[in-house]
């Protein structure tokens, strides 16, 4: 096959799905954890229609911890038998030299992952959210909602889903909106962007107390906090506008940090 082609090669989507199957059950190291099936997996569990159906493999572009550039993998989360909640992921890389590569992160099981069926039902049971849907689908258009991608970063997960929006006489979809959620927050927004500034500015503290940190001396303990969680929320766009995935967790958990013991000192005094 010429080079030229080679580079355009996928991962097969049925080859890994087979594979995901069959580690479902086959990840169990012990013989009778096995034999009994106590620590079986499934896919997670999707909205379709009316109805939910078993989530399916999709391709994304994200850099792994310890690497130094993203790369195109075809993945999908793993979820316990019977419950919602994530446990690992499974990803197989589709880029040259490491094509073919199977990847299995595995989150420790004392430690509650929310599952994209659990971030769903958090979606719906956002008023703002559920509303704005509502309002568009009576307006003689139509809402059809992307495909939630699970992003892992470092040891989080980051869930983004596109909202897109069909006039009735239309044929192409419009972007819209764009939901994210991070831990206990869900929000929606215009853009990406705005989305991820929303998740770990706004939900954190207030833009106003980050902004007069920057026209403000920086005597006070609190008021250094206040900066460097500016500073740290800036490298993170960068982080993430160059794909890398990885550094942008890194920064949003210092962030989420710094903001935490600010609200702690707030709530003391």
């Amino acid at each position: 096959m010429p080079s030229d082609l080679q580079k355009h090669i996928r991962y097969p989507e049925d080859l890994f799905l087979i594979q995901a199957q069959l580690y479902q059950t086959y990840h169990m190291a012990s013989a009778d954890v096995f034999y009994n099936r106590e620590d079986l997996w499934q896919f997670p569990r999707q909205p379709a229609g009316d109805g939910v159906a078993p989530m399916v493999p999709y391709y994304i572009v994200m850099r792994l911890p310890g690497e130094t550039q993203a790369e195109f993998f075809i993945m999908i989360p793993m979820v316990p038998s019977r419950r919602d909640n994530m446990i690992a992921w499974l990803a197989a890389r589709c880029d040259a030299p490491d094509y073919g590569k199977l990847i299995v992160y595995e989150f420790p099981k004392e430690k509650l992952v929310y599952g994209p069926f659990q971030i769903e039902a958090r979606i719906h049971q956002n008023t703002e959210i559920s509303q704005q849907i509502s309002l568009w689908n009576q307006m003689g258009s139509r809402v059809i909602r992307g495909n939630l991608l699970v992003i892992p970063i470092e040891n989080s997960i980051l869930y983004v889903s596109p909202l897109y929006l069909r006039a009735v006489h239309g044929h192409l979809p419009e972007l819209k909106r764009v939901i994210a959620a991070y831990g206990e927050h869900v929000v929606m927004k215009e853009t990406l962007a705005e989305a991820l500034s929303a998740l770990f500015i706004e939900t954190n503290a207030s833009p106003t107390s980050l902004s007069a940190a920057t026209e403000m001396p920086r005597a006070s303990p609190a008021e250094n906090r206040a900066q460097e969680a500016l500073d740290r929320y800036n490298e993170a766009m960068k982080l993430l506008r160059s794909g890398d995935w990885a550094g942008f967790g890194l920064q949003i958990d210092a962030m989420r940090g710094l903001l935490e013991k600010m609200s702690r000192e707030s709530a003391g005094h």
